[in-house]
């Protein structure tokens, strides 16, 4: 039999999962340092919690999970499949963790207080072609206030993105929009009701150019009129501030689109104030996807590599709503761990010494000097210190070969000699030197 994973997952050795700690960790302190809280909601969630809230193209990457027992029992699988899929599946993998979260806040909304921020780090599913960079299985790292609707909200949004990658030190530009401003487009138009078309089609701008973004528009019911209408948007040019004093002089009496300038001016005022060091800009062709923004949109994107959007997201108004608590908006994040990986991969990035299992490995000579090793070992692992005694008294070639290939840099003899002046021999690995040290010396000279 041979052994295999599917398309799309990965498993990942230790060296890989110490560098995705380190994404983890940095990303995870960040999130505390802005006082967001964590929780976790399951894999799996009820279908009709995850159905239309991704669109029509985010509800066919839905990975939907048969039900158990004799679901096939009286099915007519000669029907429509929408009319089939209800019956014998109810359940699916989450798609991201912003739906499940709305969920959670109506769920627990007598447990949490308004207004409430999250953080959540937890794998989704989406049954997506597996390329570079895009894997069906993948981390995302959420944060969420839900429950104000002051664009500080989403001036931390920034700052926390600005913060995350410079400790990463990864180069990136935040492009901003508002789907306020896109609905105002929509209706100047005259095709307010193809505003999801839209959106989803000028997503694609950077994928698959302007001509096909207005082929596509074509297909989904545009009128060249309508599709020509929109050069204006493709064309503004200028500073953030130049862009939105053109829009609000093409918005003069649409008030959508007016109040989405406003929403644009006031966030670029407050990002002004604090002077990011990532490169942060209007983009008035950012739509992001997803039905439930209707508000600012961010979208971010390293320098210097190919890889698409490592980090996104935006305003929700209403997304409660859907389950019974209306009228509470959230604004909400999600780095892509997966992607930031490749990033700082393809960058060279990582920090040396993150495959590094142990700073210290006690050589085993036989059973006279384990009793001293030991004790040392334990009194090092409560300091901090990453500690290993080889458990077989092996050839020293083999005990040396583990040290080297598993990149420790300190390795401890302990033979007759220091079990009488109570001390330690221990060899440089980067240098060759061989120096003596008390235990104590030995510690504060890793400590530091």
């Amino acid at each position: 039999m041979k052994c295999s994973i599917p398309k799309g997952t990965r498993d990942f050795l230790p060296a890989e999962m110490a560098r995705r700690n380190y994404i983890f960790d940095t990303i995870r302190e960040v999130f505390k340092a802005f006082a967001f809280e964590p929780i976790e909601t399951p894999s799996l969630e009820n279908l009709s919690t995850l159905m239309g809230k991704y669109g029509e193209e985010g509800d066919k990457l839905l990975f939907k999970v048969l039900n158990s027992g004799n679901f096939m029992e009286d099915v007519d699988f000669t029907q429509d499949y929408h009319k089939v899929a209800p019956r014998i599946c109810d359940r699916g993998l989450r798609y991201d963790l912003t739906v499940p979260f709305a969920r959670f806040v109506v769920q627990h909304r007598d447990q949490i207080t308004f207004p409430f921020r999250r953080y959540q780090l937890q794998p989704v599913w989406r049954a997506d072609r597996p390329q570079k960079g895009r894997y069906r299985e993948f981390y995302q790292c959420d944060a969420d206030m839900i429950g104000s609707t002051s664009l500080l909200n989403e001036l931390e949004l920034v700052q926390m993105i600005d913060a995350v990658f410079q400790k990463l030190g990864i180069e990136v530009t935040v492009k901003i929009n508002n789907r306020k401003v896109l609905a105002g487009i929509a209706d100047l138009i005259g095709a307010p009701d193809k505003l999801v078309d839209i959106t989803v089609a000028i997503d694609k701008l950077d994928k698959i150019g302007i001509d096909n973004v207005r082929a596509e528009l074509s297909e989904r019911g545009l009128t060249q009129e309508q599709i020509t209408a929109l050069n204006p948007v493709f064309e503004l040019s200028g500073s953030a501030n130049d862009k939105l004093q053109q829009l609000a002089v093409l918005f003069n009496g649409n008030a959508v689109g007016t109040k989405g300038v406003e929403e644009l001016k006031e966030l670029f005022g407050y990002i002004d104030l604090v002077q990011p060091a990532c490169h942060v800009e209007l983009d008035l062709t950012l739509a992001r996807g997803l039905n439930y923004y209707t508000g600012a949109i961010f979208e971010v994107k390293a320098h210097n590599v190919t890889i698409g959007s490592i980090c996104g997201g935006g305003r929700y108004d209403n997304l409660t709503g859907i389950f019974g608590m209306p009228d509470v908006s959230g604004v909400g994040i999600s780095f892509g761990a997966d992607r930031i990986y490749d990033v700082l991969t393809e960058l060279d990035k990582f920090p040396p010494d993150l495959g590094q299992s142990a700073q210290v490995l006690f050589i085993n000579f036989g059973a006279e000097s384990m009793p001293y090793c030991i004790k040392c070992a334990a009194r090092l692992r409560s300091l901090g210190i990453s500690t290993l005694v080889y458990p077989d008294n092996a050839k020293m070639k083999k005990q040396m070969d583990f040290a080297n290939r598993s990149r420790v840099p300190y390795v401890v003899f302990v033979g007759e000699n220091e079990i009488a002046a109570q001390n330690l021999t221990v060899k440089d690995m980067a240098t060759g030197t061989q120096s003596t040290f008390t235990l104590d010396e030995l510690a504060d000279r890793l400590k530091h």
